[in-house]
């Protein structure tokens, strides 16, 4: 019988041990998604204890408790922070087959070096004992990533963000690279036409412009999108429900702006056009600066209306949609096709049911020049655990090309959740590992190793010529 997360853990053979021990377990981080804040490793912080550093921002755990019969006041409310970490404490007993149980006990090991379960009984143990370690200038944050051995972070940053942490940590020579990553959801989001001028407001301070057209707005966007690229910015971000394609008259859309500006709602078709429109600009704006463009696609968000309104949104709401992918995502990319204005492009799925969908469709736009342009993303969301992410490299291996795939991201809010990348390397190494067992992938280091460590790292250095 194994023990629990040895060294082996998740490795079922000699050749995926060797192949995640000797060929990807050495190689540096590139996390190129996530939504650390910048301002936190500009100022190095050091946090105070673990419920600060471990358990504040993350609606999985959040999701857990409630699920547990936790009051809402241990985890979104006015609890002490100890008293936040023994109720999460008491509910990890009960994530037993969830990956919580698994990110968790990675997390104190490679951090802390605590083997103890986490439970009831061991909480205020170890509540104290990281606790006194956080204390250390060997647990500020950027230790904390040198720690992972993390190469670059690629944050997530509105338009109208100064930036201004990233120019300091720049000016600091810190020796992991942290680049903004440009995310315009809000200059999109026209279905709430009161908080958009509000937005626009901002956009037009951050731009030191009027906009009072719709040519102002992709004036303004532009130019910010220019300053993202002069602070080191090559990817975008889009967080959307399905793709938008609808066809538009840019007659039209800027008598809809007028409209947005003079303080008046869009009905439904106009504002699928509006938003099918500006995806269209910014996506070319992404084209004509070389940027690699992303997209999350399939989250249905804020489901629980109270919640909403007494917590705010990004709390633990959100789940799996089902919403129509393969006709608005094949016309919206032809479209760029068409002009020859295509990006790099990445698309994360979050319902597994459209996993073969998104493969093959996001082959059909490779263009024969730049080796794995269009990608299928990683596990995302609820799909980051041991299945999603097998089910994700299957279908990616079956249909696509797993050899160009650019690896694994943490999309996470949090400082201690580099060891994600160690459980995708693992789970990799082991269904690479399970077909040379099985004599599907021949025995030959030169195939094999090369594929891993293109997998974990060179694809993603090479991809975004980081």
């Amino acid at each position: 019988m194994k023990k629990f997360l040895d060294k082996d853990f998740l490795l079922d053979s000699d050749t995926a041990r060797s192949l995640y021990h000797d060929v990807a377990a050495p190689l540096p981080i590139i996390d190129y998604h996530c939504h650390l804040d910048p301002a936190q490793i500009a100022g190095d912080t050091r946090f105070d204890n673990l419920t600060q550093v471990w358990l504040a921002g993350d609606h999985y755990k959040w999701r857990a408790m409630r699920g547990n019969g936790v009051d809402e006041r241990f985890c979104t409310g006015d609890a002490t922070d100890e008293e936040k970490f023994l109720k999460w404490a008491e509910t990890v007993p009960d994530t037993l087959r969830n990956p919580l149980y698994h990110w968790t006990h990675l997390e104190l090991q490679r951090y802390f070096d605590i083997d103890d379960l986490l439970n009831p009984e061991s909480s205020l143990k170890i509540y104290q004992q990281a606790g006194e370690m956080l204390q250390s200038e060997q647990y500020s944050v950027r230790n904390l990533i040198r720690k992972m051995n993390v190469e670059v972070i690629c944050t997530t940053d509105d338009p109208v963000d100064s930036l201004e942490h990233h120019r300091k940590i720049q000016e600091d020579g810190f020796e992991t690279r942290v680049l903004p990553a440009w995310r315009p959801d809000k200059a999109m989001a026209v279905e709430d036409h009161v908080k958009y001028n509000l937005y626009l407001d901002q956009l037009e301070r951050a731009s030191n412009s009027s906009i009072s057209t719709y040519m102002d707005l992709l004036t303004a966007l532009n130019d910010r999108h220019e300053f993202f690229h002069a602070l080191g910015c090559r990817i975008s971000d889009h967080g959307l429900e399905s793709f938008y394609a609808k066809n538009f008259d840019h007659q039209e859309i800027e008598k809809m702006f007028i409209k947005i500006r003079s303080g008046r709602p869009l009905n439904q078709q106009e504002i699928a056009s509006f938003k099918s429109s500006i995806l269209v600009e910014l996506a070319v704006m992404d084209h004509d600066r070389g940027w690699t463009q992303q997209f999350h696609v399939g989250a249905i968000r804020n489901n629980n209306s109270r919640h909403l309104h007494e917590l705010g949104p990004d709390t633990g709401f959100d789940s799996i949609g089902d919403f129509k992918m393969a006709k608005a995502m094949s016309s919206f990319l032809d479209k760029l096709d068409m002009q020859d204005r295509l990006a790099k492009t990445i698309v994360y799925n979050l319902n597994p049911v459209d996993n073969a969908l998104m493969v093959t469709m996001v082959n059909n736009f490779n263009d024969g020049k730049t080796p794995g342009k269009m990608q299928f993303g990683s596990g995302w969301w609820f799909m980051d655990q041991k299945y999603g992410m097998t089910d994700q490299l299957n279908t990616l291996s079956s249909l696509g090309l797993l050899s160009r795939f650019v690896g694994m991201l943490t999309d996470s809010r949090s400082f201690l959740s580099y060891p994600r990348h160690e459980y995708f390397r693992r789970i990799l190494c082991n269904l690479v590992g399970t077909d040379v067992e099985n004599g599907e992938i021949p025995n030959d280091p030169s195939l094999v190793d090369n594929l891993i460590k293109n997998v974990c790292y060179y694809n993603a250095k090479n991809y975004f010529a980081l």
